[in-house]
């Protein structure tokens, strides 16, 4: 989950992208429900029932990829 000119958005994108991790963007604007969720988590990664959100790093991102909690 992202939104507009969210400089921490790029930050964790840039992080997947040296991942290499494939990712689907969701803007929370898109949905007032999804800005009451996200608003103030964002960037959130979602997947399936696992949520990893911001502040996280590049070793924590790499866990929650590999399926880590």
């Amino acid at each position: 989950m992202h939104t507009q000119d969210c400089h921490l958005c790029e930050q964790a994108q840039a992080m997947l992208d040296h991942l290499g991790a494939g990712y689907r963007l969701q803007d929370i604007a898109a949905s007032a429900e999804w800005v009451e969720t996200y608003g103030i988590r964002i960037p959130v990664l979602v997947m399936g029932e696992r949520e990893l959100g911001w502040p996280f790093d590049i070793e924590s991102l790499d866990a929650f990829l590999q399926g880590a909690s």
